[in-house]
């Protein structure tokens, strides 16, 4: 498993990451033990960060990583989660007492003294810009409430925002061959200033996992029945904000690029991964097959792997893929 550095914190992650949205059983259930298998599986993989929230199952994400990690010391695991979104998402909610209230409760979930990493849930954008939000956050370092913070964003703009600011750690967005645009400005910058990138939904909702066809069908509280055109929180976070059935044509496209022991998510993850300026990606896993499969796409990106895969030809396609039958409709939103 690939490592890199973490911004300007000296901590290494490897370069896949887990994301726990769905071990809080916020869109369809995981019980506790396949929670448990998940995280185990991704650790014994090589996987040393894993994001979550604390209002993923209200809590039970972070709930389940801090029972599992602290029964493991030296585990090596640095746990990135996310807070704000425990009210409604307006300027004045982020306030300096509630990153305080936040921020305590995420350390009594985790069973922890100190965060290693808190972001901004998905903040606006006037809290994006706000320099009082930055002073309040270092006020939390300073007392050792946390180590580290970033901001997980909707738009490039509100990346460009947080990135412009001299103690950000990392800003977390969503990037995959269906969304392009963080190519064009928020990686480089990115880069040029020693904040670290996380690719969020990388897979689109699993529709890039190429299991999906016209036909399927996904439980009435899955955010994948109810968000589809943004009835309950930004369209771009189910989907990548691609509509389902121009959707699935990309994937056919894209999928019948690749030789037959490659598969799309595989690849997909192999590829955002080795986008220069590009930290960790953090795929979702329900279960310790996807755990598993997450984490050895890393393999595509060694020198030892015995697999034939282009990565230029894959990369080719994306771009192809996407300026044909997304480019239009996605890139002025985000």
């Amino acid at each position: 498993m690939h490592t890199r550095t973490l911004g300007r914190t000296g901590r290494h992650v490897s370069a896949i990451g887990l994301g726990t949205w769905q071990l809080g059983a916020d869109w369809g259930d995981v019980s506790e033990a396949d929670a448990t298998a998940v995280l185990q599986t991704s650790l014994d993989a090589g996987v040393t960060l894993f994001d979550t929230a604390d209002v993923y199952g209200d809590g039970r994400s972070e709930q389940l990583i801090g029972r599992f990690l602290g029964a493991r010391p030296g585990h090596g695991v640095t746990v990135a989660t996310k807070m704000g979104r425990r009210l409604p998402q307006l300027p004045e909610n982020y306030s300096p007492a509630n990153f305080r209230a936040w921020t305590d409760r995420s350390r009594r979930n985790l069973g922890v003294d100190t965060l290693d990493l808190v972001q901004l849930h998905c903040p606006p954008t006037a809290t994006i810009e706000d320099p009082a939000t930055y002073d309040a956050l270092d006020v939390l370092v300073e007392s050792g409430a946390i180590a580290a913070y970033g901001v997980s964003v909707e738009t490039c703009a509100q990346a460009l925002a947080a990135i412009a600011r001299p103690h950000v750690t990392n800003v977390q967005i969503i990037f995959n061959p269906f969304r392009l645009k963080p190519l064009d400005e928020v990686l480089p910058a990115a880069a040029a200033a020693g904040v670290s990138v996380f690719a969020r939904v990388p897979l689109a909702s699993g529709l890039l996992s190429g299991k999906y066809s016209s036909a399927t069908t996904f439980a009435a509280d899955d955010h994948r029945t109810y968000n589809r055109h943004g009835e309950a929180f930004d369209r771009g976070e189910t989907f990548s904000g691609v509509e389902f059935e121009v959707g699935l044509q990309a994937v056919a496209e894209l999928a019948e690029t690749l030789p037959a022991d490659v598969s799309l998510p595989a690849a997909t993850l192999a590829w955002i991964t080795s986008r220069p300026g590009i930290t960790t990606v953090i795929p979702g896993a329900r279960s310790v097959p996807q755990a598993k499969a997450n984490a050895a796409s890393a393999a595509l990106l060694t020198g030892t792997d015995e697999v034939a895969f282009d990565l230029p030809a894959f990369d080719a396609a994306v771009h192809d893929v996407y300026d044909r039958l997304l480019r239009a409709d996605i890139h002025p939103q985000w």
